[in-house]
């Protein structure tokens, strides 16, 4: 924490508050842009560009870290599926038919369904506190998914959008988890430019499939502008101050700014995109943010 009063003022403000205002910018633009890339076409060229702009800062880690990379290289694959190949690829499907206030909304579940996997998978003991607060939690998640209405929970109506974007968290979860399966020394800059080499061609048969059933992206300046945004903002810039704020404030203090994203997001939604917001949005993330810090107690 020494560093981080050295930092201080705003420049430390600005590097916490800035991670979620980038990842919030991700769901804006790729729900903006939906009718001129396909999902598949999205992630793929979204980790194309973060690859290319990652590996300056990537490039020492990868020549020091390359025989821990051979060692761990099964483990890399197996968490490279869900956290870089699937996330996005969900999240940008999702986003075809949701609006990116309930995208966001539905982000804010990741804490909880660490908690809820871990105990599941690491055999992580939960308090009652913790299980207090993902039942809270989930109530929310089922508020947001069911637009609050109470004839489309009776009727199991589920908007196919918010089922897909919440599948989305979940692989973010189990990646988040399985990073405990490697060490400290591996770097994890260098780690994520592997995964990102590894999933552009996990994802190619399925761009392949897309192109061949006839989604293809529509190119123009504003479309080539989006994916340049999502492949640079929130997959590099984003990635990189995050770390440095973990860095200068510690992982506690800098995870606690990512409860801003849906704010931004409810505010950029509604400025760029005109999503009107509802009263189960407030409903949805208020029982969400209830139960985090419910689960907090538990610590």
């Amino acid at each position: 924490m020494g560093e981080a009063k050295a930092a201080g003022g705003w420049k430390l403000w600005a590097v916490l508050a800035l991670p979620p205002l980038f990842w919030a910018g991700n769901f804006i633009v790729a729900r903006a842009s939906r009718g001129d890339w396909p999902p598949i076409a999205l992630s793929f060229g979204r980790w194309a560009i973060a690859l290319v702009a990652l590996l300056p800062f990537a490039w020492p880690h990868l020549k020091r870290d390359a025989p821990l990379y051979r060692r761990y290289f099964w483990r890399i694959v197996l968490l490279t599926l869900p956290g870089v190949a699937a996330f996005n690829s969900l999240v940008y499907w999702g986003l075809q038919s949701t609006t990116a206030t309930n995208g966001m909304l539905l982000n804010s579940t990741i804490p909880l369904l660490i908690l809820a996997l871990g105990a599941l998978f690491w055999g992580q003991r939960l308090s009652l506190w913790a299980i207090l607060g993902l039942l809270v939690s989930t109530l929310g998640v089922a508020v947001v998914i069911l637009q609050g209405s109470w004839e489309r929970a009776a009727a199991l109506d589920f908007a196919s959008g918010d089922l897909i974007i919440f599948a989305a968290m979940v692989a973010w979860a189990l990646y988040t988890i399985g990073l405990k399966l490697f060490p400290p020394e591996v770097n994890r800059i260098g780690l994520l430019a592997v995964q990102i080499a590894l999933a552009l061609p996990m994802l190619a048969p399925f761009l392949a499939f897309e192109i061949a059933s006839g989604r293809v992206p529509h190119w123009s300046p504003a479309s080539v502008a989006a994916l340049v945004y999502i492949g640079i903002v929130p997959s590099v810039l984003a990635y990189l101050f995050y770390t440095r704020a973990v860095a200068l404030a510690g992982p506690a203090r800098a995870g606690q700014f990512i409860h801003l994203l849906p704010v931004y997001g409810a505010i950029l939604s509604a400025a760029f995109l005109h999503e009107p917001l509802h009263l189960y949005h407030a409903a949805g993330f208020g029982l969400i943010l209830t139960g985090i810090v419910l689960a907090g107690r538990g610590k």
